[in-house]
């Protein structure tokens, strides 16, 4: 089996011709491409899984996660990808005066028609990109709760029918940071998966800021996926199979994060079903149509670590929630394939 798996995601351009000046110097430090964008080898692999899975599945998108200290192009990371998948696009930049009205909409009175009418929020649409969503009031955040669950908004006792497929890809800062707040458990366990952004390297620093581009790539960005395209593809990946004991090797890991001394909160059964459908994309990026342990080790990390709530004595110990992971991984014998 032969596939090619997201090359135009990569090398397609992805930023207009033309050249604001006031974005100079802003765009002078952005890719053009996803091939060109700089670093976070691992953050741009693991969305890349994510987004051939979200094409090649019956279901709508899932949502995404990233998070890390200001300036390391989370928000660049965010619009690049928005762009490339040619959906309908918001974003609304969070703050602690941000409204959940300023998400879902609201209702007024029309004087002409003697009605009221809904005037649309920020998340109707397709893809919405919600920056630095944990700045705002835990009362905004919970707005979306049943945005991202359900995808429907309910105003004033009407729900209304979000555009499909909906994905919501956030950006956080550190927990701590001034005016930040902490996102609840449960809104964190609708994130699909959460991806950290890190410094980069010293020789990818030099790149990024030798690298002076005259264009800026926020402006008439290229998708290389079509509508039709979609349809095509979107049920490939419920062909990829699951065989019984690679299903209970992925239900046993989160099951001991359940038990587990240090853990406060396990993975709930929507962790076990993003682990396994994580698991099915990493299996058709490689070429397989069947999932291997190896599959399923590959992105636990990611799917499962912002799901977690540990206990204080994980913290006296050092360890964080991905350590806690590694330490699952290491206790929990995975399967050995048998001869095909």
């Amino acid at each position: 089996m032969s596939i090619d798996f997201g090359a135009d995601l990569y090398e397609e351009p992805i930023v207009a011709k033309t050249f604001l000046s006031e974005d100079a110097n802003e765009g002078s430090l952005r890719p053009h491409t996803l091939a060109e964008y700089i670093g976070q080898e691992k953050a741009k692999q693991n969305l890349s899984i994510f987004i051939e899975a979200a094409r090649r599945r019956t279901e709508s998108l899932d949502h995404v996660l990233l998070h890390g200290p200001p300036g390391l192009g989370k928000t660049t990371l965010a619009v690049a990808f928005s762009r490339v998948l040619g959906l309908s696009t918001r974003r609304i930049q969070f703050t602690p005066d941000t409204l959940p009205s300023d998400i879902t909409g609201f209702t007024m009175w029309n004087r002409k028609t003697g009605e009221f009418e809904y005037r649309e929020g920020a998340a109707n649409c397709q893809l919405l990109l919600a920056d630095e969503i944990n700045r705002t009031s835990p009362k905004t955040q919970s707005a979306l709760l049943e945005v991202m669950e359900e995808r429907t908004i309910t105003v004033d006792g009407e729900t209304h029918a979000l555009p499909a497929p909906f994905i919501c890809i956030a950006t956080q800062n550190p927990f701590g940071f001034a005016g930040t707040q902490a996102l609840p458990e449960s809104q964190l366990d609708r994130f699909m998966v959460s991806l950290s952004i890190g410094y980069p390297s010293i020789e990818d620093q030099m790149k990024i800021i030798s690298a002076q581009r005259y264009a800026n790539p926020l402006d008439e960005l290229h998708p290389v996926t079509t509508a039709q395209n979609v349809i095509e593809v979107q049920k490939f990946l419920s062909s990829v199979k699951v065989m019984d004991d690679m299903l209970r090797y992925a239900i046993e890991l989160c099951e001991k994060t359940r038990i587990h001394p240090l853990i406060e909160l396990g993975i709930s059964p929507r962790g076990v079903a993003a682990l396994v459908r994580m698991a099915r994309a990493s299996a058709v990026l490689h070429e397989r149509n069947y999932v291997v342990p190896e599959d399923i080790q590959s992105v636990f990390l990611d799917v499962c670590a912002h799901r977690l709530v540990l206990r204080p004595q994980a913290r006296v110990d050092g360890m964080n929630a991905r350590d806690v992971l590694r330490s699952i991984l290491s206790e929990i014998r995975p399967p050995v394939l048998s001869a095909r």
